[in-house]
């Protein structure tokens, strides 16, 4: 795979996150859930974050290493 097509999802994924964001931020503060308050109050919903961001580089990290060796294999078979 070229690095362009790999930029172009990238982009695409960044965007879909950012699309996310601005969502989340719109919606209104009288839905909230008691659980998220507590957390909120409490300072943990930053561990909740990190958590979910470490899981999710973590994914990433793990489909680009996948992505490499499927491209070394392809390029010593010939395979197009």
């Amino acid at each position: 795979m070229k690095r362009s097509v790999i930029m172009k999802r990238l982009t695409t994924l960044f965007s879909f996150l950012l699309l996310m964001a601005i969502t989340v931020s719109a919606q209104t503060p009288d839905s909230s859930v008691e659980m998220a308050t507590r957390l909120r109050q409490d300072g943990k919903i930053w561990v909740v974050v990190a958590v979910i961001a470490v899981v999710f580089i973590g994914i990433i990290a793990n489909l680009l290493r996948l992505e490499m060796k499927v491209r070394k294999m392809e390029k010593e078979l010939n395979i197009k």
